[in-house]
């Protein structure tokens, strides 16, 4: 539990909305928060920019390290995207050409304020982590720094919609959640009577995300937009990059380190999809405390000694027992100056039949089909801290997979970066992916899912043009895991599988895939780092604190549930899951808001075309007898042999009377997914 803090070395004063204008007439709508002095001592201006509605979906958390930033001496500036929250205009897409020319006016509009030095930061947490990389590289005179937690610098590599070049899941559950997120109205206290009419126009343009994204199924120029992998040279802001080892977005924080030439530095915890000052699972850590400082440096040109420290911090992660959802995960924090590690070096393994061994034995062939279901315990992509997110115990998995793994370990075993896995295989069918896990084997039996990786075998020879693989024929495929650091302790095996299939993860490849799999020639490149002594000496962080919470009543606390059921006499099985944001009312402005999804998953044991997807979501706000306001959502994915079929409903409510509805029905070619 963080400390609240309620005061401050300067007294704050909150604006609750300004407008700032953009080029083209458009108002975007910002709460800023900053010391009551500010006019007569003017101080750099820090500014978090995102979709998610400033005045009631993210004013709890806002309310925490906004004020608290202000208090130590700077603008705190919450903006709503063009279309979304109180501001003018309409949505298109995310990180579209738009949002982020809207992003560097915001940031030169933020530095010629008259409370404001001229010197500028970015802060955020996915979209905002996402949005801050992508307008530095815009390079706007006046950012000077930027705070990227939980994003990514590639948004076909790491994002919720492909995965080593297969379709996710998370596509249209992510999608389906955020089309709704855009249809929801202004708040008629700050934008007055015309709240219905703008309303009406965001409704009207709505863009059905799912589709959209799922129109661009390889590396195109549609996702080469906002990749700041592109160029890294263009970012001159200095880059402090977050995340944790639970999260989706992990991988792009090693790039960021390889490849930027703006000064960097890098925090992964073993947290899920939050900020460091209220992550789970523990220690989560005072997150704001060394925010302060990264600001000190960067915008006030104070010596805070932050640059003379490692390059990265990492929370080096102990071996635990397999759960589904971790309070603490036990280990120590370790440090690296530069990445590619210096103290970390492969250790290879050869797959042999059923063994990972140092030395490679005579070639076998491996057939393996996995069935439809394998994947089923996968759990979710991109955990926020909750119940019934991560991987539970991966025996049942690992009995539906080609399995390998060493004799028990004879000492301590330390992992720090991406394990590659080189498969020597060939494929019966032109379409197919693989589906690889790493598992640390406790000597009672237990599997514990260390990290994972997938790879569309049409994407082989890159992202940007798959190609059908050509039945029988033997390809070497190399397959890259989520970065990890990870202790695998003594006695312990370590464990490899493969698989072709990881529903519902993944949507399924168009006919059932038996590969075969060459042993003696197929290796597992384990990346080990040994203990240094320098990571005794790593200056401790401070305990997590935060401004004072909101007053909220919550009527429905936030809920997360994962059910899967087995029809023995259909074939049929079912992964449903509940992810309800709960119901709260802000005592601030009056308004109870509610919130949250549901998704299904079915798919018949022998027939991945019977794999079916069901997304529905749901969103209430309500002040009083005027503004009561609900819409809700259904997205439903299934597929044929070439196409995508994706039918969706929208409708919007007004006083429990609907107003508006409107559906799509759409067939997309299946391009090598």
């Amino acid at each position: 539990m963080a400390k609240v803090v309620t005061r401050f070395p300067r007294r704050v004063r909150e604006i609750e909305n300004v407008w700032i204008p953009m080029p083209d007439g458009t108002k975007l709508a910002a709460r800023i928060w900053l010391p009551d002095d500010a006019e007569d001592d003017p101080v750099p201006a820090v500014l978090e920019f995102i979709p998610y509605r400033k005045r009631d979906f993210t004013a709890m958390g806002d309310a925490l390290h906004h004020p608290y930033m202000a208090g130590h001496g700077y603008a705190a500036v919450r903006c709503d995207l063009r279309g979304n929250g109180d501001s003018e205009g309409l949505f298109d897409d995310e990180y579209s050409a738009q949002e982020l020319d809207d992003g560097y006016h915001v940031v030169q509009w933020l530095a010629a304020q008259p409370w404001c030095t001229g010197a500028v930061g970015m802060m955020g947490i996915s979209w905002g982590g996402f949005n801050c990389l992508q307008v530095a590289a815009l390079q706007p005179p006046a950012l000077k720094a930027i705070y990227s937690v939980c994003s990514t610098d590639d948004r076909y590599a790491d994002d919720v919609h492909y995965q080593g070049g297969c379709l996710i899941s998370e596509n249209v559950n992510w999608g389906a959640t955020m089309s709704s997120f855009a249809m929801r109205p202004p708040d008629p206290l700050i934008v007055g009577d015309r709240w219905r009419e703008m309303w009406r126009e965001r409704l009207e343009a709505a863009p059905n995300l799912v589709l959209n994204w799922m129109g661009h199924q390889r590396r195109d120029a549609f996702w080469k937009h906002g990749s700041v992998c592109e160029d890294y040279g263009a970012i001159k802001a200095a880059v402090y990059a977050v995340g944790g080892w639970a999260d989706g977005y992990t991988n792009a924080i090693f790039r960021l380190m390889a490849g930027l030439t703006a000064p960097a530095k890098a925090l992964v915890g073993p947290w899920s999809h939050a900020y460091p000052w209220k992550a789970k699972p523990e220690p989560a850590i005072g997150g704001l405390q060394d925010l302060v400082r990264w600001w000190d440096h960067w915008l006030k040109g104070e010596d805070t000694g932050m640059m003379d420290e490692p390059k990265l911090r990492i929370w080096m992660q102990e071996s635990v027992p397999p759960r589904t959802f971790y309070d603490e995960r036990p280990g120590r924090w370790i440090a690296e100056d530069t990445w590619p590690s210096a103290n970390a070096a492969p250790r290879r393994y050869h797959l042999n039949p059923g063994a990972l061994d140092t030395k490679a034995k005579r070639e076998q062939a491996m057939t393996h089909c996995s069935e439809q279901i394998a994947g089923a315990i996968h759990a979710d992509w991109c955990p926020y801290g909750y119940e019934a997110e991560m991987p539970s115990d991966q025996r049942e998995e690992d009995g539906r997979s080609l399995s390998f793994e060493t004799p028990p370990l004879g000492s301590r075993t330390e992992i720090l970066g991406a394990p590659v896995v080189d498969l020597e295989l060939a494929s019966d069918r032109p379409q197919a992916f693989v589906y690889v896990r790493l598992n640390d084997i406790a000597p009672d039996g237990a599997s514990t899912r260390v990290t994972y990786g997938l790879l569309n075998l049409t994407h082989r020879d890159g992202h940007e043009t798959p190609a059908p693989l050509e039945p029988g024929k033997r390809y070497r495929v190399s397959v890259q895991l989520n970065d990890i650091a990870h202790v695998f302790p003594r006695g312990h095996r370590v464990r490899l599988t493969v698989q072709t299939s990881c529903w519902p993860h993944v949507l399924p490849s168009p006919e059932p895939v038996t590969l075969t799999v060459f042993s003696g020639t197929s290796t597992l490149d384990l990346p080990i780092r040994p203990k240094q002594p320098g990571d005794k000496r790593l200056k401790p962080f401070a305990k997590p604190e935060t401004a004072a919470p909101m007053t909220v009543t919550t009527h429905r606390p936030y809920h997360r549930a994962r059910r899967m059921a087995r029809d023995f006499v259909s074939g049929e099985t079912t992964v449903e899951m509940v992810k309800d944001r709960g119901e709260h009312t802000l005592h601030d402005i009056g308004v109870t808001y509610s919130g949250g999804g549901r998704e299904r998953y079915t798919i018949r044991e022998d027939d991945p075309l019977s794999a079916r997807a069901e997304v529905s979501y749901a969103i209430s706000i309500k002040r009083d007898d005027d503004y009561d306001v609900r819409v809700e959502t259904v997205f439903c994915l299934s597929a044929t042999a070439t196409e995508f079929v994706l039918t969706s409903r929208a409708e919007a409510f007004d006083r429990g009377v609907r107003t508006w509805t409107r559906s799509w029905d759409e067939r997309v070619p299946r391009d090598g997914s």
